[in-house]
């Protein structure tokens, strides 16, 4: 009957959207508390300047600010506007959706049967950030964004810049204008000159009043604003990888993931593949991925865990917009050969 496979994919989908919800809120709640209330000039004066402690540096942002991927690129486009180094910027948008206590918290919940696998993802990711900023200090010698992002330094002073020239227009203006007036009505202008003056005062301190109120509401706003979309953006994703993940279950022959899923290479790379394709969100991930634990291997789970927060269709769209393509495309190539060997390492001396 064609009911009780939808019921299967209904009950399989609940399941798995059920269990990730509590931490997909907690991560959007942070991020807007991050977004609203964090100084990015702290981070500026907190980076170090050796590559070892840049790497450490970017790897301590995870558990610091605990963005989700989907608000990691314009909060460390606004980071190296205050002039964070390029590698450090790189290793924390590969990085820092997995290194955070959430993202831990979540493993832990859904792997509560196997542990080992919590810890195992945060080892794999440190591991990454190590190799890609060894070659990041190492080998990156031109410079790979696509544009260059101007100082907020510069970006201030030009405004300063701008906003006294449009002054000193508006106050030459008015000069031209008492000029032009006739020395009979001198004594009428003055007084008109005082009345308007009088008006005005009055309507800065209403207007100061209206200010600081638009200000909050304003504030308040851009909070909501931000927290909700952000939650419509992840849910979606979310709400497309567990239904993938309950067709898969329902439709695909158990014996058929059983094959794939137990081989010492194929596993691995079919969960990569797999995780890039879903682009899950780092916070809800694990709850797909122990819907599969009976077929694939505990490293091909791994595998899955920290390729897919890393490198994802979305991932990679949003970081298009920042570096060059051939920059991203290296980026990708070189953690995907690091977390296939690494996932291989764990499996073999601490996931056997």
């Amino acid at each position: 009957m064609v009911i009780e496979p939808i019921s299967h994919v209904f009950m399989a989908f609940m399941d798995i959207f059920l269990d990730a919800l509590p931490f997909m809120i907690l991560g959007v709640l942070l991020s807007t508390i991050v977004e609203n209330f964090i100084p990015e000039g702290v981070i500026q004066r907190m980076t170090p300047k050796h590559p070892l402690g840049g790497v450490l540096f970017a790897c301590v942002l995870g558990i610091m600010f605990p963005l989700c991927e989907c608000g990691m690129i314009p909060f460390v486009r606004r980071l190296m506007r205050k002039g964070m180094p390029v590698y450090i910027a790189v290793i924390f948008i590969l990085v820092g959706p997995i290194l955070n206590p959430i993202v831990f918290a979540s493993t832990w919940m859904a792997f509560r049967d196997n542990p080992a696998m919590a810890y195992s993802r945060m080892g794999l990711t440190f591991g990454v950030a190590l190799v890609i900023g060894f070659l990041l200090t190492r080998f990156l010698k031109s410079n790979p964004l696509r544009h260059p992002i101007e100082p907020a330094a510069a970006s201030l002073t030009r405004h300063n810049h701008t906003h006294g020239s449009q002054h000193i227009d508006q106050h030459d203006h008015h000069h031209g204008h008492v000029h032009d007036h006739d020395h009979d009505h001198k004594h009428d202008h003055s007084h008109a000159h005082d009345h308007s003056h009088n008006h005005k005062h009055h309507d800065h301190g209403h207007d100061h009043h209206g200010h600081n109120h638009a200000h909050g509401d304003s504030q308040l706003m851009t909070m909501v604003s931000h927290g909700s979309s952000e939650l419509f953006e992840m849910s979606k994703y979310l709400m497309l990888g567990a239904l993938l993940t309950a067709l898969i279950q329902t439709f695909v022959a158990q014996d058929s993931l059983s094959a794939i899923g137990q081989g010492a290479f194929i596993s691995h790379v079919f969960m990569m593949g797999f995780a890039y394709l879903l682009s899950l969100c780092s916070t809800t991930d694990a709850f797909v991925a122990v819907s599969f634990a009976k077929s694939f291997s505990p490293g091909s789970l791994l595998a899955f865990l920290v390729f897919g927060p890393m490198i994802d269709v979305k991932s990679t769209l949003m970081m298009l917009s920042i570096f060059k393509a051939r920059f991203v495309l290296t980026i990708s190539i070189v953690v995907a050969m690091t977390v296939l060997s690494g996932s291989l390492l764990f499996m073999h001396f601490f996931l056997a």
